[in-house]
């Protein structure tokens, strides 16, 4: 019998979050993100679900060939552009868009031999400091592009950096507007936080929308909202199963560095996860779990195939009674991965990413 830990892909929750990102941003086209091997997800078990969408990006050519080959003829985007002169070659053959954020990628472009003109994605650095030309620098980039016979179209994007917090994104917008308001091409600007939340205005919404944690089930502006928030639901379960059950008295112990001692009688399971299946190593004693639907709590630290649960709020649960690390219970009950995330001090992003080759995935039917 194999080890119990399962990963589960939900392909109707995947279908559900698409269907959800595109009424919040009505008229604009929507990008399914699958970088990170769909965060997490892997591309061939969220394509069918995913191929709704308008165009698929993603960040390096190995994944590009992998949507192709599973039949994909729409638009194909590279968030990050070419990374070499030779990258361009397979553009030509794949017939992938590409985004230009630097001069370089316009040298080789320049030098490019090719009989198919390229559409590109010309990125603005509006605030996010990471890729991209600074405004004061965009127009320039953009008559360079404008002038090569390699380019066909120009499409004009940028990134915000805090769509989902205070500061919010109207100094980005407003650089972004202010750049490109007489040139043509379409506009890409919106995040999964900024699809959500400030997609109604037209500027924000754009022709392209990039949502990405938020076609996987996770809230991107968590915890100000949560996923029942926004009406989205988790596209992946981690489940195992209770293997061993303690009785605990007051002042015995759990785990490595004893960090967490009984103050009562309690009654404890042992359960088949640990960091090497990529669960956080950093979620402490508190940390929110389920046991046959139930929630309950982590105890403990997390060791490399083994936690520990309270099982008080679950007195009948004993040895192989369900737990759900996080994701979706058989009786239907919800924990958020974002829940679990916070408890670890990271992301649900880092959670789906991190999920450990030796876990079995299976695909929901």
């Amino acid at each position: 019998m194999p080890r119990p830990i399962l990963a589960t892909i939900h392909p109707e929750a995947l279908r559900h979050n698409l269907g959800r990102i595109r009424t919040a941003a009505p008229d604009a086209r929507v990008w399914a993100i699958v970088k990170a091997n769909a965060y997490g997800h892997g591309i061939e078990r969220v394509f069918d679900a995913l191929r709704g969408a308008d165009g698929f990006a993603l960040l390096d050519l190995q994944e590009a060939e992998r949507v192709r080959a599973l039949g994909w003829r729409g638009p194909i985007l590279l968030l990050e552009g070419v990374f070499e002169p030779p990258d361009l070659e397979l553009c030509s053959r794949l017939g992938l868009w590409h985004a230009v954020h630097c001069n370089e990628q316009i040298d080789w472009l320049a030098a490019h031999k090719t009989q198919v003109p390229h559409r590109v994605f010309l990125k603005m650095n509006s605030g996010m400091n990471r890729l991209g030309f600074a405004p004061e620098r965009f127009r320039t980039a953009w008559t360079r592009l404008d002038a090569l016979p390699q380019v066909e179209e120009i499409s004009l994007m940028t990134h915000f950096s805090d769509a989902d917090g205070p500061r919010g994104i109207a100094h980005q917008v407003r650089a972004f507007v202010e750049t490109t308001r007489d040139l043509p091409g379409e506009r890409s600007l919106s995040n999964s936080a900024a699809s959500l939340r400030h997609a109604a205005d037209p500027q924000v919404r754009g022709d392209w929308i990039r949502p990405g944690i938020a076609v996987y089930g996770s809230a991107p502006d968590f915890p100000e909202h949560d996923i029942g928030h926004w009406d989205l639901q988790p596209t992946m379960t981690l489940s195992s199963r209770v293997l061993a059950v303690q009785q605990l008295q007051p002042g015995d112990t759990v785990g490595y560095g004893s960090s967490f001692t009984a103050d009562a009688p309690l009654r404890i399971g042992v359960v088949a996860c640990g960091y090497a299946d990529g669960y956080p190593r950093h979620c402490t004693t508190g940390t929110p779990v389920l046991v046959e639907g139930v929630r309950t709590r982590l105890v403990g630290r997390v060791s490399m195939d083994m936690l520990a649960v309270d099982l008080t709020p679950v007195p009948q649960a004993g040895f192989g009674s369900a737990v759900t690390l996080w994701g979706r219970a058989a009786d239907g009950t919800v924990l958020p991965i974002d829940e679990v995330a916070a408890a670890g001090g990271t992301l649900s992003y880092e959670l789906m990413c991190a999920l450990a080759q030796r876990v079995p995935v299976v695909v929901e039917g």
